[in-house]
């Protein structure tokens, strides 16, 4: 599981383009639900003084909603394949975090490193998932966290069936209309999405290595909010 090497390339190489509009356009097609759903996901998971890796951490949108929920209180490091993504946060952020290059599945710390591990729309874009879900575990304190904000893909075919026509037929006309051609680009996301395992085998890939998994659902099962516990 995963998208393998070939195919994330060909991600990669888009989420470079659409880095400008990038932010725009996820707030929309996730039909403004995205902030709710990382409030919803760090809440009561992460606290004051935590040690936080934000992988795949984009432009650092949990890494702002978990420094907004524990008043500024955090040891933050954005770690992101993407060095002009990371160029980007600075703005972003009062205090500019500590920044790592790379993937999920080379993870460059040590063993039992951080409190909270947060993937926010991230990890469905994986090389290995399990690889990247074992590198997770590693870095992560005993009773550390794993917190996934992201796309579902329900185990009832009816709302399946739903989620994947939005995909591919209304989401390409709502990034068109905020970003013009560029958001055209944001349509690979199927492409992960066809990759990315039913919500229930997710579950059972992270009970592999976490003791306890908390798994809830929106959009019909669309949307997934999601904590491992080691």
């Amino acid at each position: 599981m995963g998208l393998g090497s070939s195919y994330w390339n060909e991600v990669i190489e888009v989420l470079r383009e659409i880095i400008p509009v990038y932010d725009k356009v996820n707030s929309i097609i996730s039909l403004g639900k995205d902030v709710k759903h990382r409030n919803q996901g760090i809440s009561g998971r992460v606290f004051p003084g935590n040690k936080i890796l934000d992988a795949g951490s984009g432009f650092g949108n949990m890494s702002k909603t978990a420094l907004k929920l524990t008043d500024e209180n955090l040891s933050i490091t954005l770690y992101d394949p993407l060095v002009p993504m990371l160029k980007n946060t600075s703005t972003y952020f009062e205090k500019t975090p500590n920044m790592a290059n790379g993937v999920f599945e080379h993870i460059p710390f040590k063993e039992g490193e951080f409190d909270a591990v947060l993937c926010g729309y991230s990890l469905r874009d994986a090389i290995n998932l399990r690889v990247a879900i074992s590198e997770i575990h590693r870095v992560l304190k005993k009773e550390g966290r794993m917190v996934i904000v992201d796309l579902g893909k329900p185990d009832e075919s009816f709302f399946r069936i739903g989620v994947s026509f939005y995909l591919r037929c209304i989401l390409p006309i709502l990034a068109f209309a905020a970003a013009g051609k560029l958001g055209l680009k944001f349509g690979t996301l199927y492409g992960t999405y066809k990759r990315w395992p039913q919500n229930k085998k997710l579950e059972k890939l992270l009970l592999e290595k976490f003791s306890r998994v908390e798994f809830e659902k929106d959009l019909m099962g669309g949307a997934i909010i999601v904590a491992a516990y080691k």
